[in-house]
């Protein structure tokens, strides 16, 4: 990796490296890459990853103190005999692993770093004359000195909040943890190659400075050849570092710059039979971060830290479906409306639950300007929560989708694409044209992409008569831009007799009988009992 860098940067400096087995785990420190064992199906693999904080190990609390101990009869000699086994155990790193993607990053223990193979240090930052090029002296219009200060602040404060090392650990003063920026130059496999291209020397001068939150349209941008027109800016103006945050802090849900630098606070989460991992940081209260397990009820989505207590919890509960108005149900699903301004406290559990699984959503507590529409499976115990999507009362940008999710444990099984076509059909209701609110995540936007292709296609298979694009999307809702984009990205436009027709290839419906044959499960309007929610002016002012 070390030489890779080296390739595309030219004379700058490349990282230093440590030889394997000439430093000790105390020597590692926030910044660091080394390689450490990851388990496989297959058994396990030395991958290289990148440390971005370091902790003491937690002790949970809520454990048994029998489950906490040693036996009774090794009493703490025993114990303290595992400790020195592996006194390395003693601490914590959460790393992200080099070329996967950010939801497997995890805390791993001490025990698992392979010291015996080189360890890479954060690579040094050239001095101020050297960055005296002619890309440093292009700054974007508006940015103030103060503006990238406050900016610095509040990723430096957040990430010391969501890593709480301890100062007085042995052995590491030394090496002191740098400020989260290492974290927030982690190289999503994504952009990694589509950036190195834009990369040249000196361009970090503006990678810490401010970020433009509205950017929606890069992120989302189908990626097809002629779909811009617009001609792209010099080489010059790019930084690698800052087109990176651009991409992960960009779009309205982040509200806060600070959300970049947070690491992963939960291990797993129990919901009824479902056991699933964590994939994001979540700001569920402190004292239940790193838990091995947190248990949430699956109905009214409380959480407890231990499962005796949420055995109590659920002889006193008695939520069997999330508590609004059914609106549609067929077969064993049912779709319930929830206004977040009425259930604020249901709605509040279940954006903690889906931020576990969403790098960009930060609105948590702020849930009254929503309605929130909850897809549930029914079984002789209850309906059980498989995903959602929330939208806004009132859009400015007409968008029919604010924020959506499936549940990890139901993903694969058709119903994200369930959930896509359900608020397409609340569009259709509504007698309006809708797209969701970007960017998307990239689980959301392959979704998407194949939501769209599927249901042109089959439009254009079963009409007869001639079709423009705003025919399809006055019988689709979905919005011209979309249309188009997909279109594009098939390569249905063909130009024939000095226009521009739709046509569709052997290649497109051979692949469209092969998805129409694998879906089972369909939205059915006749099934769906709803009329658009009007809000008063009173209504709509949230404070």
């Amino acid at each position: 990796m070390v030489s890779g860098h080296a390739n595309n940067e030219g004379s700058q400096e490349s990282a230093p490296i440590t030889p394997g087995g000439t430093y000790t785990i105390q020597t590692v420190s926030v910044g660091c890459k080394i390689y450490i064992r990851r388990p496989t199906p297959d058994g396990e693999e030395e991958r290289l990853a990148e440390i971005l904080s370091i902790r003491d190990k937690p002790v949970n609390s809520y454990t048994s103190a029998s489950a906490r101990h040693t036996k009774a009869r090794g009493g703490v000699k025993e114990e303290e005999e595992d400790v020195l086994d592996k006194p390395e155990d003693k601490w914590e790193y959460f790393v992200h692993w080099d070329q996967f993607n950010k939801r497997l990053d995890e805390w791993v223990t001490g025990s698992r770093l392979i010291l015996s193979r080189d360890l890479e240090w954060p690579r040094p930052k050239p001095p101020p004359g050297k960055k005296a090029g002619p890309g440093s002296m292009l700054k974007a219009p508006g940015k103030a000195p103060r503006s990238q200060s406050l900016l610095k602040k509040a990723t430096s404060n957040a990430a010391a909040a969501a890593s709480p090392t301890s100062a007085s650990t042995p052995g590491r003063s030394a090496f002191p943890s740098p400020s989260p920026a290492p974290s927030l130059k982690r190289k999503l496999h994504d952009e990694e190659e589509e950036e190195e291209e834009e990369e040249i020397e000196g361009d970090d001068v503006d990678a810490e400075g401010e970020m433009d939150v509205d950017g929606e349209g890069d992120t989302f941008e189908l990626n097809v050849t002629g779909a811009r027109a617009e001609t792209p800016p010099p080489v010059s103006s790019f930084s690698k570092e800052q087109e990176i945050e651009k991409l992960r802090t960009s779009g309205s849900m982040t509200q806060s710059i600070s959300e970049i630098a947070r690491v992963k606070n939960l291990n797993r989460l129990q919901i009824g039979k479902h056991e699933v991992e964590a994939w994001y940081f979540s700001p569920y209260p402190k004292e239940y971060a790193h838990l091995p397990v947190l248990y949430i009820c699956e109905f009214c989505l409380s959480y407890f830290p231990s499962p005796m207590m949420l055995s109590r919890h659920r002889q006193r509960c008695t939520l069997f479906h999330p508590p609004g108005n059914e609106i549609y149900r067929h077969q064993d699903i049912s779709c319930f409306e929830l206004d977040g301004k009425r259930q604020l406290t249901w709605c509040r559990n279940l954006s903690l639950l889906s931020k576990c699984f969403l790098d960009h959503k930060t609105l948590y507590y702020d849930v009254t300007p929503f309605m929130y529409y909850v897809m549930c499976q029914r079984d002789s115990t209850g309906c059980h929560i498989i995903g959602y999507f929330s939208k806004e009362k009132e859009s400015a940008e007409n968008y029919n989708v604010a924020c959506i999710l499936t549940l990890p444990q139901h993903q694969r099984h058709g119903f994200g694409k369930l959930l896509i076509e359900f608020s397409y059909e609340l569009s259709k209701k509504e007698g309006k044209l809708g797209s969701p609110e970007k960017p998307l995540s990239d689980l959301g936007l392959l979704g998407y992409r194949a939501y769209w292709a599927e249901v042109i296609v089959e439009l254009l298979i079963n009409t007869t008569d001639e079709l423009s694009i705003d025919d399809i999307a006055q019988k689709t809702s979905i919005t011209h831009a979309d249309i188009m984009n997909t279109c594009t990205t098939l390569q249905l436009f063909k130009h024939y007799k000095g226009q521009h027709i739709i046509c569709l290839s052997e290649a497109v419906l051979e692949k469209h009988e092969k998805v129409r044959n694998k879906r089972r499960r369909r939205i059915y309007s006749e099934h769906l009992i709803w009329k658009p929610p009007v809000f008063t002016r009173d209504q709509l002012r949230f404070y």
